[in-house]
Parts: C-alpha cells; sequence; structure tokens
C-alpha cells in the first residue's frame, strides 16, 4: 500500500469472497472499499448506483461464469460504496455535512492515493457512472478507460428532480417502505423482470429487496439528494480522451441520457452496446451480455483472458502492460458476433489509442 496523507487511515476486517472489507477515513468522511485479488495487479474501481453496495450492484457480473478468468485475472477489485452503503453501515451523524458529487469524486481520489494507485479502470453503475466519469474529467491522467451502466450526465430536469425529492420525502418520514422500494425495482430493473413468470418475484428481485430492508434511508437521502445536486457534464465529455464502454438496458429510465452521453463523446472514443428487455441495471439482470464487449474493449489495453491451459510460467503473473494501439471493430460489437442477444444498434465502436 502506499502512503496515506494525514487526513486518510484505515480500518481493516477480513470478510467472505475471498477479499477484504476495509473503512477508509478521508477529510470527507469515512468510505467502505472492499479489495478483491491480488493488489499487485493493475486496478479496477467500482461504484455503486443509489441505494445499493458491491455486495449486489456488481455480484452478477463478477460471479457469472467467465469473469473470473477475464476481469479477476487482469485485475484487483476495489468496490468503493457510497457513504453509508456498506453492510450493517450506521446512520451517519445528523451533524456531518451532505456530501456533493464534487466531494464524492474527492473521497474517490483519497481512496486511490492511500492504496497508492496510480493509474485505475472504472466501472460504474447509473450514479455511480457519474461520479466515475466526473473523477475521470478532474483526474484525466489517473484514468485508463471507463465502462460506464446506464450512466447520467446531464443535471436532472425538474421531473427527475421533483421525483427525487418525493423519494426524499418518503425516506426521511417513512424510512425504506414498499412504496420507496418499489420505486427503486423500477429505476433498477425491466418490467419483465419485476412482474417474473406468473407474477412470481425472481430471485435477483427478491434478493435486492432484502438488501434495500439493510439500507439506513437516512444515508439513502444524502447519496440521492448528492445526486440531485448534480451538474451538466456535456462540455467535459467532448473533452474527455478517456476511452469509454457504455451498457444501456432497452427498458432503463436513463436510456436516452446514455445515447446522450455516446453521442456527445464521439466515436473515437466511446462504444455503445444497448442490451434488450434489461433494465438499468445491466451487471445484475444480464451479466452476460457484458461479458464480451467487455473482454474486446480490455484488448486494446493489452488485457487477455486467462487461457484455460495457460503455461505454469505465465500462471499468477501479472497482465501484459497495456498496448499502445486498439481498434474495436464494429462487427465485433454486433449482435450475431457476440453470440448473445442485443439489440440491434450503431455502435460507436472505432476506438484508437
Amino acid at each position: 500500500m502506499g502512503e496515506s496523507s494525514d487526513s486518510v487511515s484505515i480500518d481493516i476486517d477480513m470478510v467472505p469472497l475471498g477479499g477484504k472489507e476495509c473503512v477508509v477515513k478521508t477529510s470527507k468522511g469515512s468510505v467502505s472499499v472492499f479489495v478483491c485479488g491480488d493488489q499487485e495487479k493493475p486496478a479496477l474501481i467500482t461504484y455503486p448506483d443509489v441505494a445499493l453496495n458491491y455486495s449486489f450492484c456488481f455480484q452478477g457480473l463478477f460471479f457469472c461464469p467467465g469473469a473470473a478468468s477475464l476481469l479477476l485475472h487482469n485485475f484487483c477489485i476495489y468496490h468503493i460504496d457510497a457513504p453509508g452503503h456498506e453492510l450493517e453501515a450506521d446512520v451517519i451523524s445528523a451533524d456531518a455535512p451532505v456530501l456533493s458529487v464534487d466531494d464524492l469524486v474527492e473521497q474517490v481520489a483519497e481512496v486511490l492515493d492511500f492504496f497508492g494507485l496510480k493509474k485505475v479502470l472504472c466501472l460504474g453503475v447509473t450514479a455511480g457512472a457519474y461520479i466515475l466519469t466526473l473523477f475521470a474529467m478532474k483526474y484525466t491522467d489517473r484514468v485508463l478507460g471507463l465502462i460506464l451502466v446506464s450512466p447520467i450526465c446531464k443535471a436532472p430536469s425538474w421531473t427527475e428532480w421533483l421525483y427525487n425529492k418525493v423519494l426524499m420525502n418518503m425516506l426521511y418520514f417513512y424510512g425504506m417502505c414498499g412504496m420507496l422500494k418499489e420505486c427503486l425495482l423500477q429505476r433498477y430493473f425491466s418490467k419483465e423482470l419485476r412482474t417474473g413468470i406468473h407474477g412470481e418475484e425472481s430471485d435477483i428481485i427478491q434478493a435486492c429487496l432484502r438488501l434495500l430492508d439493510q439500507r439506513q434511508s437516512l444515508n439513502v437521502m444524502r447519496f440521492i439528494q448528492a445526486i440531485n445536486e448534480r451538474y451538466d457534464l456535456t462540455e467535459g465529455l467532448k473533452k474527455l480522451q478517456c476511452k469509454t464502454l457504455i451498457f444501456v438496458g432497452e427498458s432503463s429510465p436513463f436510456r436516452l441520457e446514455s445515447l446522450y452521453m455516446n453521442a456527445t463523446m464521439g466515436k473515437k472514443s466511446c462504444a455503445l452496446v444497448e442490451v434488450q428487455a434489461c433494465g438499468s441495471l445491466v451487471t445484475e439482470e444480464y451479466p452476460l451480455a457484458m461479458l464480451i464487449p467487455i473482454e474486446f474493449f480490455l484488448m486494446g489495453f493489452g488485457y487477455c483472458r486467462q487461457q484455460q491451459f495457460a503455461s505454469s510460467s505465465s500462471n499468477g503473473s501479472n497482465p501484459t502492460t497495456p498496448s499502445s494501439h486498439c481498434c474495436i471493430a464494429p462487427e465485433l460489437l454486433s449482435p450475431e458476433s457476440l453470440g448473445i442477444k442485443l439489440k440491434p444498434i450503431k455502435t460507436r465502436a472505432d476506438i484508437e489509442i
């Protein structure tokens, strides 16, 4: 681990799944980080959506077949939770200031400083995607690439702003009530998954509801407030040269904003995959749709899937140093080449480094 500033300290407790949970105290307050993998490897950091944490938002992706040989083989994963969103979190003191999106970005930077991470790959979902995109704008030299799931990049519309205000009032007065959980499920998942077969809830929905029951409602309210006060990133996106891969579900309420973000960044730096019959949380609802596009995206940086019959000399070694050139051809992101059910779209896929 790298040296930290006086404002950062850490408390480590071993947890299941072969990783360790770290509580990093930053100048903006404490933040939980779950570290999984060999810390000598390059870093991939994640940031979840509102009311979620690493244990649900990214579990479907990292636990699906083929993910370990692609992601854990190449990277050490640093799951950064929003303040107060970790498992068994306490309620954040009412005296603590409500953090802005800029404050949350500075927290991410301090976490990287503590672990001595110079350059990272970023994976974020919706609100978390906004935070990591803003981080990439402020700390361009520290971001290798962005993988964004149903991202947002504009200031909230009046409709979204008012809707979020209603959610915040519900959290304050009623806590994580049934109506609020239903609103969050609509944010995360497609109608097909929410209704299920014969109206029965799927295992994913039940797992999500169990997680929401454990949330501290006032902590969730703080994160929603920060996101509700976000600002437009359009001008910054036009200048951002960071290589980016965007996933968005066809049924996501943030689909149009994700398409706008892709168009704003341009075809030389951004590729888009739209997943059919899927909501915002592609990482949980349809994670298999992400693996092959991510594999091609990572090839551009010199990272390859672990071969099943790798030589003994290569086992356990660090991934290859990123190469200086890559090109993801549009046909590689077509439904036929991927072998998965994607909605036919025009991808922004020519990426040169």
